[in-house]
């Protein structure tokens, strides 16, 4: 197996109770680094791996407030932070033409403002750090290719894109800024996106590895770039979609449906 080591790093992962993030959160208490999980409300079960278990702090990403109570308790409690993944995010299906603008502002407020407040709170304290530390923003591939029916996540996930690129040139050389840009994950939510258990494997058949990605997955990304390994990259962007997508024209070619 496949070890890194990240003892004595303490981690922030928002949204890390369930899905994409509970997935991060395990991965990174594996490699032996203090997780502390953010969001509004406490997972019926926090994290455990590796014999060890998360800690919680309440917090709403998108209230700057709360965000610097959290970053505060983490202070207290292990006197640093050394990694932050942005991961607290998402979307339901509403089609452009008819989504209300309210929604659509909280769609961006949730998956590009959010994401740049607790950044810029976690940077202060990397920066007064002689070792800095590592953000890592959980991008989606919906911000490099149309998002027919979650218009403006794919546009937020664009900007968190950017955004990620942009930072990582403001903040260096203390802290290291960079993105998982994240394809279609099996997740609890799974059938709102892909469907019951047989359109998923319809769907997974369209990948060229042949399957859905994992939360773990996605933490053993975040993994990486939280560590020494990646101590040369910044201002990335992680694909991370199994191979891609097949263009749809292809299928119009061979006379599938």
């Amino acid at each position: 197996m496949i070890t890194i080591d990240l003892s004595g790093r303490v981690a922030i992962v928002t949204g890390g109770g369930r899905g994409v993030g509970l997935g991060i959160s395990e991965r990174l208490l594996e490699a032996g680094a203090d997780v502390v999980v953010c969001s509004r409300n406490e997972p019926e079960a926090l994290p455990e791996a590796g014999g060890r278990r998360a800690r919680f702090v309440a917090a709403d990403v998108r209230d700057v407030e709360q965000i610097a109570r959290a970053i505060a308790f983490v202070r207290e409690q292990y006197g640093r932070l050394d990694v932050l993944v942005n991961n607290a995010g998402g979307s339901p299906p509403a089609p452009a033409a008819t989504a209300s603008p309210r929604f659509s502002e909280k769609i961006v407020a949730l998956n590009l403002m959010a994401p740049l407040h607790f950044a810029q709170q976690a940077n202060a304290v990397m920066q007064e750090q002689p070792e800095g530390g590592v953000i890592v923003n959980i991008a989606s591939v919906s911000g490099l290719r149309p998002s027919p029916d979650t218009a403006a996540y794919g546009a937020a996930k664009a900007g968190l894109l950017a955004l990620t690129r942009t930072l990582a040139m403001e903040w260096a050389p203390k802290v290291r800024v960079n993105a998982v840009a994240a394809g279609m994950i099996l997740t609890e939510q799974a059938e709102l996106f892909y469907g019951d258990a047989q359109a998923q494997a319809r769907v997974a058949a369209t990948v060229p590895l042949g399957r859905l990605g994992t939360p773990r997955d996605v933490g053993d990304a975040c993994v990486f770039l939280a560590s020494p390994l990646a101590s040369y990259v910044s201002g990335a962007a992680l694909v991370l979609d199994g191979g891609g997508e097949r263009p749809p024209f292809l299928a119009a070619v061979r006379g599938e449906p």
